[in-house]
């Protein structure tokens, strides 16, 4: 499957911290470079605490799952390009918590 880079709705599958159970949400993402972006500001979702609790995570795209390993992006710059990408108003200017999923395989 080819993706086009940019940014588009999609499914992250997460197993929850707790409960051990899988829970889905649907989100904006932006793939870039190989790989998937999913930002907030702050780091307070479940989604986000969630992936950083276990990294192996699902996306559902286009009917597809993609399975992958999740991590915090550090890269200030890399967030800013990211930040910039899903939004074209002033939010693209906040300070946002990006999560970085890598493909498997």
């Amino acid at each position: 499957m080819e993706i086009q880079e940019g940014t588009f709705k999609a499914v992250l599958i997460t197993t929850g911290r707790k409960t051990g159970k899988e829970h889905a949400v649907e989100i904006r993402v932006v793939f870039y470079n190989g790989k998937f972006y999913f930002s907030r500001r702050n780091p307070d979702s479940d989604w986000l605490k969630n992936s950083l609790a276990n990294k192996n995570v699902k996306i559902e795209h286009l009917g597809n799952i993609i399975s992958g390993t999740a991590s915090l992006v550090e890269d200030q710059e890399l967030c800013k390009k990211i930040s910039q990408m899903k939004y074209s108003d002033k939010r693209s200017e906040e300070s946002r918590v990006v999560l970085e999923v890598s493909p498997c395989g």
